[in-house]
């Protein structure tokens, strides 16, 4: 397959902030985005207010570190993995 210089740098860019384990995850998550249509009115508001819950404990100062953040999504990914069938990422 032969990937335009411009979609290979977008790919590389999103794979180097460590939020993407391979490029089929960079893939994946950039056609799940296109799919926003198939979220129900449910989600999108349970979204927002997760949003919205996030943005007041920002508000009130009840941050964390990105090392922390990093680490309890990492987590969280590994927790994902086990539950099905995958080992952790480490």
């Amino acid at each position: 397959m032969n990937v335009p210089p411009d979609l290979e740098t977008l790919i590389n860019k999103r794979l180097s902030t460590g939020g993407y384990d391979s490029v089929e995850d960079v893939l994946r998550a950039a056609l799940e985005a296109q799919d926003e249509e198939s979220w129900t009115e449910e989600e999108r508001v349970a979204l927002s207010a997760h949003i919205e819950e996030g943005y007041q404990q920002a508000e009130r100062g009840e941050l964390i570190d990105g090392a922390q953040a990093r680490c309890e999504i990492q987590a969280m990914k590994d927790d994902w993995r086990l539950s099905n069938g995958d080992g952790p990422s480490c």
